[in-house]
């Protein structure tokens, strides 16, 4: 079989340290009843020893050269192959009680994990890796420089732990930045929900549209000073310092006061 060169525009880098492909399956865990799906296949790294605990799972995959490649080498008992993007893939078509896995393409990475956490309702566990940059941002707390939008947005939805980072020599060509194997777990049910999830989204991305300036000016089109004040928030607090739970109380606020 000819040699795939990684294509930039994809953002390819596939694992090849072996020692890290069998952390990664570990971490998974996975059992032959599992109903997996694999974002990002490539040359199948982890996708040929997943495939020896397991009779059959999905992946998705942009790449037609390596769609290809899949077809002639797993019949398709063994391998459903999505031949799509997985920015725009329906993840409901795999069914439920999902296990998704991957090495997620860097240059979509953010936007892929909002995707995901529109299906939480119906995946069980994530084992992904990550730009560990990313990942520190996920899992950072309030008050760091790390906390953000990705923060907020995906705590609210995830328990979330990063299980080890991978230098750039395990993988070919090697990327630029170091990586994280992460672990993120739907929460079946959210201590505080947000009434509204599109308005807690529209909250959140307007307080850190500008992170040096204050809530008061960030979401001076939502909130007024009365507002600020029935809530028990300083208006002069920047987003960074808001928490998850904090968030969701303005967004419920908004939503029923503020029809």
């Amino acid at each position: 079989m000819s040699k795939h060169i990684p294509r930039k525009r994809f953002g390819q880098h596939f694992l090849s340290d072996q020692d890290v492909i069998t952390a990664i399956v570990h971490a998974i865990r996975p059992l032959d009843t599992d109903n997996l799906v694999e974002i990002g296949p490539g040359l199948g790294a982890l996708t040929r020893p997943l495939l020896q605990y397991m009779p059959h799972f999905h992946v998705v995959e942009l790449d037609r050269d390596i769609v290809a490649r899949l077809q002639r080498t797993y019949p398709p008992e063994r391998l459903t192959i999505h031949a799509a993007d997985a920015l725009s893939f329906d993840f409901a078509t795999p069914g439920e009680a999902l296990r998704i896995v991957g090495n997620l393409p860097y240059n979509i990475s953010t936007p892929l994990l909002f995707h995901l956490a529109e299906f939480a309702e119906r995946i069980i566990d994530i084992h992904v890796m990550l730009q560990k940059e990313v990942v520190d941002r996920m899992t950072a707390c309030p008050g760091t420089h790390d906390y953000g939008r990705l923060s907020v947005m995906l705590q609210y939805r995830f328990d979330m732990e990063a299980l080890f980072d991978v230098p750039p020599a395990a993988f070919e060509p090697p990327p630029k930045v170091d990586s994280t194997v992460v672990r993120m777990i739907p929460r079946r049910t959210l201590e505080m929900p947000a009434d509204d999830a599109a308005q807690l989204a529209r909250i959140v991305a307007c307080a850190f549209s500008q992170r040096r300036k204050t809530l008061r000016n960030t979401l001076a089109g939502i909130l007024t000073a009365a507002d600020f004040a029935h809530l028990d928030i300083d208006p002069q607090r920047r987003a960074e310092t808001v928490s998850v739970a904090e968030f969701i109380r303005i967004a419920n606020f908004v939503t029923k006061e503020k029809p």
